[in-house]
C-alpha cells in the first residue's frame, strides 16, 4: 500500500529555505523567458525553428518565441525498471521530434528532494525531477522548483489533464508541476457473495447487512484511516482545511468537527453499532476476509489486485465508489509528477519536456508499459480492473499538500477508532481538532 504520509521537516526546512533564499536564482531570470526578448528579424525566427544540427525539426511549427535549444535535457526517474524502459522509449519519441537528447538518471524518488537540495544551487541538478503532490510543502519552502511560467499552448495541452491533479501541484496559487499519474481506491466486490455491485451506499448497507453472519462479513474497510475515510467523512460537506477559489488551502480554518463532518462520522458509527463490522478493523484484516471469500465488498487500491485476482479469481470485480445522496463519493487521491529544476537554464524546454511525456500518446505508452493510472484524462484504459479505479481518478480530491497536513493524521486516526467504540462523536471531533490546531502552532519552533 501507498505511504500516504511524508513527515513536514520543521525547522530543518526553514533554515534551509532561507539558506536557498539567500542564494536566490536571480541569475535564472532569463530561464524561464519564453522568448519576449527574442529577436523579431527574419534570421532569427528561422534559428529558433532550427534543432543542434541546424535541420528544422520533423513536424515541428516554426514558432520564434521559442527559446533556443539546449542540445541536452537530463531528467531524474524513479529507480524502477518499467518506469525507466517507458521513458526511455517515450524520451526517444521527444528526441526525434524535436532534435533534444535525453538524459536519464535513475534515482529513487523519494531520495530525490534531498539530492535536489545539493545539487539544484550548486548546477548539477537535473532539468526535471519526479515527486509526489504530497511534498509540494517541502518543495516550496526549499525552493528547488521553478514557478512554470506557462505560455497559452502549453495551457491549452494543460487543459486535458485531471484539473485535481493539476491543482496538486500548484502552491499559494502557484503552479510548480504537471502531474503524471494518479492513484486512489475503489470498491472491490467478490461476485460469488455480491453477483451485482451496490451503486449507492444504501444498496451497499443492504448487502452489508444480509451477508454479516457469523464469520461472514458484506463490507469492511480501513475506517480508521483517514486515507480511506475521507470519501464517507466529506459525503455531507465536511472537508479537512477550507480551500479558496485558487485552491489554497487555509491550515487555520479546520472542517472536520463541523456539523456536517459530524453527521458524517455518525453514519459511520452506525457501521459498528450495527456489527457490520467489528471495532478496531484494519486493511490487513479486511484483506485476509476477502481473500478467504468470507467478505462480500472492500475498500482499496489498485495494488491489491494481484493478490486478490490470484485468490478468488473470476469472481473479482472492481467499481467506482457508490454514490451517496445522489453524489459520486470523492476519494483520497496520491499523485505523482514532474517539476522543473529551479536552477535550470533550460526552464521553456524542460517544461515541454514534461508535457510531453505526459501527453495523451506518451501517457498511454507509460500505463500499458509501468501499469501506473494517467492524470492524462484521454487514455484509454482496457483493463477492466483498473478501468474503475481511473474512472474514480475523476472524482478523487488529492491530499492536501501542506506542511500542516502532517497534523492531521495521527489525531484523526485516533479519534475514528474512539468512534468505533461507542464514544460521542461531537465530542471526540472536537478533540482531534483542538490537538491538530496545538500540533500546527507548534510547527517550526
Amino acid at each position: 500500500m501507498i505511504d500516504t504520509k511524508f513527515l513536514y521537516k520543521g525547522l530543518l526546512l526553514l533554515s534551509t529555505a532561507g539558506l536557498l533564499a539567500a542564494c536566490g536564482n536571480g541569475d535564472n531570470g532569463d530561464a524561464g523567458d519564453t522568448g519576449t526578448d527574442t529577436d523579431t528579424t527574419e534570421d532569427a525566427a528561422e534559428d529558433t525553428t532550427e534543432d543542434t544540427n541546424g535541420e528544422t525539426a520533423e513536424g515541428e511549427a516554426s514558432n520564434e518565441d521559442e527559446p533556443e535549444k539546449p542540445e541536452t535535457l537530463h531528467m531524474w526517474v524513479n529507480q524502477e525498471e518499467q518506469q525507466l524502459d517507458a521513458y526511455d522509449e517515450i524520451t526517444a519519441r521527444f528526441t526525434e521530434e524535436y532534435g533534444i537528447d535525453v538524459q536519464i538518471t535513475p534515482y529513487e524518488m523519494l531520495e530525490q528532494l534531498d539530492g535536489m537540495s545539493l545539487d539544484g544551487p550548486a548546477g548539477q541538478g537535473p532539468d526535471l525531477f519526479f515527486q509526489p503532490h504530497d511534498r509540494m510543502g517541502d518543495i516550496y519552502l526549499q525552493g528547488v522548483a521553478a514557478e512554470l511560467e506557462l505560455t497559452d499552448d502549453q495551457l491549452e495541452r494543460l487543459g486535458e489533464y485531471n484539473e485535481e491533479a493539476v491543482q496538486s501541484f500548484s502552491y499559494e496559487g502557484i503552479q510548480f508541476g504537471i502531474p503524471a499519474v494518479v492513484e486512489t481506491y475503489a470498491l472491490f466486490v467478490n461476485n460469488e457473495l455480491v453477483p451485482e455491485a451496490p451503486e449507492t451506499m444504501d444498496e451497499l448497507l443492504e448487502i452489508a447487512r444480509d451477508l454479516t453472519d457469523g464469520d461472514q462479513y458484506g463490507f469492511m474497510m480501513d475506517a480508521s484511516n483517514l486515507y480511506f475515510a475521507y470519501p464517507f467523512i466529506t459525503a455531507e460537506g465536511g472537508y479537512i482545511f477550507e480551500q479558496d477559489a485558487d485552491g489554497v488551502y487555509d491550515p487555520s480554518n479546520i472542517g472536520l468537527n463541523t456539523p456536517e463532518s459530524v453527521a458524517a462520522v455518525e453514519m459511520m458509527q452506525s457501521w459498528f453499532d450495527e456489527g457490520l463490522m467489528p471495532p478496531g478493523i484494519d486493511l490487513e484484516v479486511a484483506n485476509s476476509l476477502f481473500m478467504d471469500g468470507q467478505l462480500g465488498m472492500v475498500v482499496n487500491g489498485p495494488w491489491a489486485i494481484p493478490d486478490y485476482r490470484d485468490s478468488i479469481g473470476d469472481n473479482l470485480q472492481v467499481v467506482e465508489l457508490p454514490t451517496q445522496n445522489g453524489e459520486n463519493l470523492n476519494s483520497f487521491s496520491g499523485n505523482k509528477g514532474w517539476l522543473v529544476n529551479y536552477y535550470t537554464e533550460n526552464e521553456y524546454w524542460a517544461t515541454e519536456l514534461a508535457l510531453f511525456i505526459t501527453n495523451e500518446e506518451s501517457s498511454q505508452t507509460y500505463f500499458e508499459m509501468a501499469g501506473e493510472l494517467p492524470a492524462h484524462t484521454a487514455v484509454q484504459i482496457d483493463d477492466e480492473l483498473l478501468d474503475p479505479i481511473f474512472a474514480q481518478t475523476q472524482h478523487a480530491h488529492p491530499m492536501p499538500n501542506i506542511p500542516e497536513m502532517s497534523q492531521v493524521w495521527e489525531p484523526l486516526g485516533d479519534a475514528l477508532q474512539f468512534v468505533q467504540q461507542g464514544d460521542d462523536v461531537q465530542e471526540v471531533l472536537d478533540e482531534a481538532v483542538q490537538n491538530i490546531e496545538a500540533n500546527i502552532s507548534m510547527m517550526g519552533q
